[in-house]
C-alpha cells in the first residue's frame, strides 16, 4: 500500500541534486571556452606539416598524382611479364597467358 502522507524531499537531496547540474554546467562551460577545432581538416593539412609517408594526402591534385600512379603500377603488374624468384624459377605473367596455360595444364589430364 501507498504512504497516504508522502515524506517531502529534504533540502538535502535538493541542493545534491542542484549542485550536480551546476556542476555539469560549469563543465559545458569550460569545455565551450577551451575546446578549439582545427581549422583545416587532416586531408587538407600542407605537406609540410605531414609525415613523409603521408605526403600524399595533403591536397586533392597529390591524391590523384598517388592514385594514377598506383593504378598505372597495378596495370603493368597484371599485363606485363617479370621475375618473381628467378632461383625458384617463380615468373609473373599476365593474367590472360596464365589462364590459358593453367586450362592447358588440367585440361590434357581429363
Amino acid at each position: 500500500m501507498s504512504d497516504p502522507h508522502p515524506v517531502p524531499a529534504r533540502p538535502v537531496s535538493l541542493f545534491s541534486v542542484v549542485f550536480v547540474l551546476a556542476l555539469f554546467a560549469l563543465f559545458l562551460l569550460v569545455i565551450r571556452w577551451a575546446y578549439q577545432p582545427a581549422s583545416v581538416s587532416p586531408q587538407n593539412a600542407a605537406a609540410e606539416n605531414l609525415p613523409k609517408d603521408q605526403a600524399w594526402r595533403a591536397t586533392a591534385a597529390s591524391r590523384r598524382k598517388a592514385f594514377d600512379e598506383h593504378r598505372a603500377a597495378e596495370v603493368k603488374q597484371a599485363t606485363g611479364y617479370a621475375w618473381i624468384d628467378k632461383n625458384a624459377g617463380t615468373v609473373q605473367l599476365p593474367i590472360d597467358r596464365a589462364m590459358e596455360l593453367t586450362a592447358q595444364k588440367y585440361g590434357a589430364k581429363k
